[in-house]
């Protein structure tokens, strides 16, 4: 009886954590559906379904979707499928920016990632111990520490690269739309270069303990029967590491997609277009500090994508993680 105790200790201890966790997420969900009056009350309520003679009463709920209509912003417009168009900036404009960064990026950390680890993991070149303790070093530098660095290294690029696109485009005559729309292209590219970077030492760790785990006989015999190592590498031992290039794309999705400060500190005001959709819930704050149904919506559309990977991905994940922890 008290071994069956003690077992169950674990259990509920996990339970409280989870519900402590998930307490934030579920309050924040049940703001956005309220209206502003009920938001402003003093004392507030979880639920808003108060009334003069109870404090809850199920069948006198009061949810409306109003943070939601402001966030999205509906109008009309008949080329559309649904008649509807959502004009929010939120979800027309920095929701789609923060999908660019985060896939593009999460694709190409995963592609160099994969790389720089099956060469760590199976060849055994001069430097490479330290080429792997540098890469580990990385990894613990603070982000702080090197913004300074990234927005000059920025501003140098774009003093570099703008006039020559913009050569580039007065002698095929673009418009002056065109134009902006390089620039900004420009802008992007390197942000992905930016957050490929930042993410990569991380990743290459995650990537190369699945590598270690798989032997190096199966890549032999698919040499001895006639395929070659890059053959060997695409067709044997990818698709065996396979889920710890999951994991790693899917941890530098969330990173990407959380991301703020780099974003902030080197988009600014300058170039609003190119804002993150943190960026943008942050200067949200400014403009509702009185409308939390507002901001709340907000949030819950910016954890949505998130969530939705996860609960797709979420057997291929953990079982990468639990198989990286005990074979790396």
């Amino acid at each position: 009886m008290n071994r069956r105790r003690i077992q169950i200790l674990p259990n509920i201890a996990m339970i409280l954590i989870c519900m402590v966790m998930l307490f934030p997420v579920f309050a924040t969900t049940v703001i956005s559906f309220k209206q502003q009056s009920d938001v402003a009350r003093k004392p507030p309520l979880l639920f808003p379904c108060d009334t003069p003679s109870s404090d809850f009463v199920p069948s006198a709920c009061r949810f409306f979707v109003e943070g939601y209509e402001r966030i999205f912003a509906f109008k009309e417009n008949p080329e559309t499928w649904f008649g509807y168009e959502a004009t929010g900036a939120i979800v027309s404009k920095y929701m789609p920016n923060s999908l660019i960064y985060a896939v593009f990026s999460s694709l190409f950390i995963t592609l160099f990632a994969g790389l720089a680890g099956f060469s760590f993991s199976r060849f055994a070149f001069k430097g490479r111990r330290i080429l792997q303790v540098g890469i580990l070093a990385l990894t613990g530098i603070p982000l702080l520490t090197n913004l300074l660095a990234l927005y000059q290294t920025t501003v140098m690029l774009r003093k570099a690269l703008v006039p020559s696109i913009e050569r580039f485009a007065a002698w095929q005559q673009f418009s002056d739309i065109t134009t902006k729309m390089l620039i900004d292209s420009l802008d992007r590219v390197i942000l992905i270069a930016i957050y490929t970077g930042l993410l990569m030492p991380f990743s290459i760790w995650i990537v190369k303990s699945f590598f270690d785990a798989i032997p190096r006989d199966l890549e032999e015999a698919a040499v001895i029967d006639g395929c070659s190592p890059f053959g060997a590498l695409m067709r044997i031992v990818a698709p065996l590491a396979a889920p710890g290039l999951l994991a790693a794309f899917l941890l530098s999705f969330v990173n990407i997609w959380n991301e703020f400060l780099t974003n902030y500190l080197l988009v600014g005001s300058s170039k609003q277009n190119l804002r993150s959709v943190m960026v943008a819930v942050y200067d949200l704050t400014g403009n509702n500090l009185i409308n939390y149904q507002v901001l709340a919506a907000a949030c819950v559309l910016v954890m949505m994508p998130v969530i939705i990977l996860f609960l797709a991905t979420r057997k291929v994940f953990f079982s990468a993680m639990v198989e990286g922890a005990v074979k790396g």
